[in-house]
């Protein structure tokens, strides 16, 4: 017994292809009393048929035929991408096992010689009609599934993205530091990103779903410093050491607090992995002098490296309690002359390469105004180069 959902719904509509008018009449009256029946009496009508408003649901096809034998027609059919799964039998006076062969090789489903046996040809007719019903139920069901499993991955990737966010928003709350901060580092480290991606040393990491990802996690970099108390994040000026020490517990409280967010995760999500790498290692430095861990050279993430040049480059440029804004000109110099102590060389050229593009960001994304930004690059251009170090919020006196 066929299961309901097979039936085919309606009447089907059947295509009878044969230039001999007897045998068009015998098989539209064979067939009418249960489909609806199209006839063409040549191969260039059926494909005009077919490639009309309400294309047939099966195709009888005869083989020899003026013009365009029953072979060209079906291979044409096959060659169209909204034709090819138009289930076709051959209807033929051509009985030789290699005439059948040919037919089946072509992508006929079945091959039927003449002179038929409708009971036969009504059985071939049905049984394929119910598979191509089976087949299209299929796909109709398989696609609703890939549009239930894209709108559940969007729904959680917005869901992600708003947890990012209001962990962010909790962080920008405590440090004086903007959204736009975040919102620049972002579109550096992807920009860093997009320039290596071709590299031989990054090439096989920075995957177009990688960058996608490192992008999407770069706003939790600093996430750890909602651990660290306001008298220490907001105190004007350098820090003692023994306050640097606990400041530097920020990449560590991040990490941590990254993990028990992917506490219950069921899968191993690139996201969380390249958020704990940037939160934990994105004060580390190429030659070893960096923390948590005092991580040398490639031992530090990828990604983690690709954030000390953001993270520095706008810690430079940006007003800060306890220093003023370098200009562009300015903050290119000092991370050109971190190039192998405390950034990855190769990053740094990339950098140097980009330096208008990172630029560009920073006015895209500024705190202030245009005009603002333009007189706080034309008094740090007054400041003689020799006074301007690498000053960081996270470093003793």
């Amino acid at each position: 017994m066929t299961h309901p959902l097979l039936e085919p719904q309606g009447r089907c509509t059947v295509l009878v292809v044969d230039d001999t008018p007897e045998n068009l009449t015998l098989m539209s009256n064979l067939l009418r009393a249960d489909y609806k029946v199209k006839l063409a009496n040549s191969g260039a009508r059926a494909l005009e048929i077919v490639a009309g408003e309400s294309p047939p649901d099966l195709i009888l096809l005869d083989i020899i035929m003026p013009e365009m034998d029953g072979y060209e027609v079906l291979r044409r059919l096959q060659f169209n991408p909204d034709t090819e799964d138009i289930p076709v039998i051959f209807l033929t006076a051509m009985s030789a096992a290699e005439d059948e062969s040919i037919g089946l090789e072509l992508g006929a489903v079945d091959y039927i010689t003449k002179p038929i046996n409708p009971a036969i040809v009504m059985a071939r007719v049905r049984n394929h009609l119910q598979l191509k019903r089976a087949r299209d139920f299929l796909a109709q069901h398989n696609h609703f599934l890939e549009q239930e499993v894209a709108n559940r991955t969007r729904a959680m990737a917005e869901l992600q993205d708003a947890t990012i966010r209001a962990m962010v928003s909790l962080a920008e709350t405590r440090d004086n530091e903007t959204g736009n901060h975040i919102r620049r580092t972002q579109h550096y480290m992807e920009a860093l990103a997009r320039h290596l991606q071709n590299h031989p040393r990054f090439k096989d990491e920075l995957t177009d779903d990688a960058i996608e990802t490192i992008f999407k996690s770069a706003p939790l970099h600093d996430i750890g410093k909602v651990g660290i108390p306001d008298r220490i994040l907001l105190k004007p000026g350098k820090l003692t050491p023994e306050e640097f020490e606990i400041m530097k517990t920020h990449t560590t409280l991040g990490r941590d607090a990254i993990i028990a967010a992917e506490t219950g995760t069921t899968q191993d999500n690139p996201f969380f992995r390249y958020a704990k790498e940037i939160a934990y290692s994105h004060q580390e430095k190429w030659d070893g002098s960096g923390y948590p861990e005092g991580l040398v050279g490639n031992t530090i993430p990828l990604s983690a490296r690709l954030m000390a040049v953001a993270d520095v480059y706008d810690a430079l440029i940006s007003e800060r309690v306890y220093k003023p804004a370098y200009s562009h000109e300015q903050a290119v110099e000092i991370i050109r002359d971190g190039r192998g102590s405390h950034f990855d060389p190769d990053m740094v050229d990339a950098f140097l390469t980009l330096s208008e593009e990172f630029r560009r960001i920073a006015q895209q994304f500024a705190d202030a105004e245009p005009a603002r930004l333009a007189e706080v690059d034309r008094l740090a251009a007054d400041l003689p180069m020799e006074r301007i170090e690498l000053t960081s919020r996270e470093e003793p006196l």
